[in-house]
C-alpha cells in the first residue's frame, strides 16, 4: 500500500489523512480480523428524508414469487421519488440483500471481509427464464467471491428473448466467466497473481452439458458465440 501511495502521489497531488472511516456515507471499520462496511448513517437519513423512520419493520416485505408486471389502470408513478431509487442502488453497494429487502430493521448491516491470502475465486450464476410477464425477457445474475469475500453482484434483465432455460442460463454464464477474468485483471493489476483456476458454479444441466459438449446444435446456435466465449475461458 506504501510503495502505491508513493507511485501515485509521483503522478497526482494528493494529502494523507490518515487511515480511512467514513467516505461517501459508507463507513469503514477495520479490525484483526479483516474489515468492515456498513451505512448505517446513510440508511437512517434515507428513512427520514422519506418519513419511514417511525415505520414497524416488515419481516416479509413482498408476497414470495410476486410477478411484477404493467398495470393498465395504475395510478402514475410520483416522478419525485426516482431520485430515491438511485439512492437505494447506491446503498445496494454495501447492501446486496435490499433487491428483496427492506432496511428498517437492520441499518447496521454491512459487508465484512475476512484478512485471508487469496487462493480461491469463485463465482456463481442463475437466471430466470421469461421471468418478465410482459416482454418475456429473462433475467440473469451472478456473484464472485474472493476467498469466501462477497466482491460483486449484479442482476440484470437479457436483452433479447431466451427460448429455453437453457440458453438463459448460458447467457448468465457468459456475463459470469467475463466478471471472473475482470477479477483476475484487477488482481494482477495489484501484482497479485493467481495462477489458480477459476471455479464457476451453475444449477442448469443443460447449460453445463453444452459448455462441455463442443458438438453445435440447432438448438444451441444462437448462443454459439457464447459457447465459444466459455470453453475458451
Amino acid at each position: 500500500m506504501k510503495l502505491l501511495q508513493e507511485q501515485l502521489a509521483a503522478e497526482f497531488e494528493m494529502k494523507n489523512l490518515g487511515e480511512l472511516k467514513y467516505f461517501l456515507g459508507i463507513e469503514i471499520v477495520r479490525s484483526d480480523q479483516g474489515i468492515s462496511l456498513s451505512q448505517r448513517k446513510y440508511v437512517l437519513d434515507l428513512l427520514t428524508e422519506t418519513g419511514m423512520l417511525a415505520c414497524r419493520p416488515a419481516e416479509t416485505p413482498i408476497e414470495i414469487n410476486h410477478k411484477l408486471g404493467i398495470c393498465p389502470n395504475q395510478v402514475p408513478t410520483n416522478i419525485a421519488r426516482y431520485q430515491l431509487v438511485g439512492r437505494l442502488i447506491y446503498l445496494s453497494h454495501t447492501r446486496p440483500d435490499i433487491a428483496y429487502a427492506v432496511l428498517k430493521g437492520s441499518p447496521g448491516k454491512g459487508l465484512f471481509f475476512s484478512k485471508n491470502s487469496i487462493s480461491n475465486i469463485e463465482g456463481y450464476t442463475d437466471a430466470d427464464w421469461a421471468g418478465d410477464q410482459t416482454t418475456r425477457k429473462s433475467t440473469s445474475g451472478h456473484f464472485t467471491f474472493v476467498e469466501g469475500n462477497l466482491v460483486t453482484w449484479k442482476s440484470k434483465k437479457q436483452k433479447v428473448v431466451a427460448r429455453s432455460s437453457a440458453e438463459a442460463e448460458f447467457r448468465g454464464m457468459a456475463q459470469g466467466i467475463c466478471e471472473l477474468l475482470w477479477i483476475k485483471r484487477v488482481l494482477s493489476d495489484l501484482r497479485i497473481e493467481h495462477a489458480k483456476p477459476m471455479n464457476l458454479y451453475c444449477d442448469n444441466k443443460a447449460a453445463i452439458e453444452i459448455a462441455q459438449n463442443p458438438v453445435q446444435h440447432d438448438r444451441t446456435k444462437y448462443v454459439e458465440v457464447d459457447r465459444h466465449f466459455i470453453k475458451e475461458n
